[in-house]
């Protein structure tokens, strides 16, 4: 469960003035999958990074999974995966079962088999033939694929994935979705994908920092579509 209780976000500026990223806005989001949406700079990454600590919030409080994440931020990042719109933020290690198997180094001691379980992923993601490439090597879809299955690997409760399927083509973002209605995770997905939108058990739009509209996927997407077509 991710819990925002009047959470919001405010940055400041070099010439002393403050602009605000997010107002603040409580919802409790249980549903198993959310979709977030909202046009570029609308304040959704804002809100997904807020999640895990990776954006503390400036006002307000914010509980993922019971646990207040000012407060228990390393306990809090240990249970919910991120996966980053730009991959590259994410892969570190030079060949891609090397990075899924970095993922691992907590939950399976032994080398060998940690290396088992991560050509394991790899082949579920449709990377098996990757094991070895260098990482610089791959596609921009590929290590989209490669930044995900490290992430799914680690087997996190909470999943937030802030726009995952950007660089993919349509038959890897189905791979992408069929992944993440199996993942035995609650899925929070910032996301373009209005197909994907619609799949969500729920879905917020945000717009201008605000959560504009929160509710059924069918009538949040098209509130969204509505509100882009206002000239």
């Amino acid at each position: 469960m991710i819990e925002l209780e009047r959470a919001g976000v405010t940055v400041s500026a070099a010439d002393g003035t403050t602009r605000v990223l997010l107002h603040p806005t409580t919802v409790t989001l249980s549903e198993r999958r959310v979709a977030v949406i909202g046009a570029n700079g609308s304040g959704k990454s804002t809100l997904a990074r807020l999640v895990n600590g990776l954006r503390p919030p400036t006002t307000g409080r914010v509980r993922t999974l019971g646990l207040d994440v000012a407060e228990h931020g390393p306990e809090v990042r240990a249970r919910v995966g991120f996966v980053f719109t730009d991959p590259d933020a994410q892969l570190v290690m030079p060949t891609a079962v090397e990075d899924v198997a970095l993922s691992l180094r907590r939950s399976i001691p032994r080398r060998r088999e940690r290396e088992d379980a991560a050509r394991a992923w790899l082949e579920r993601i449709g990377l098996g033939d990757r094991a070895t490439t260098p990482v610089h090597a791959l596609s921009g879809g590929q290590k989209q694929l490669l930044a995900l299955a490290g992430v799914l690997a680690t087997e996190p409760r909470v999943l937030v994935c802030d726009e995952p399927t950007t660089l993919l083509d349509l038959r890897w973002r189905r791979v992408v979705d069929a992944l993440l209605d199996e993942v035995d995770a609650q899925v929070l997905l910032v996301t373009h994908d209005l197909d994907a939108a619609r799949r969500a058990d729920r879905v917020l739009l945000v717009h201008e920092g605000r959560v504009l509209h929160d509710g059924p996927a069918g009538s949040t997407v098209d509130a969204y579509v509505a509100l882009m077509a206002v000239r």
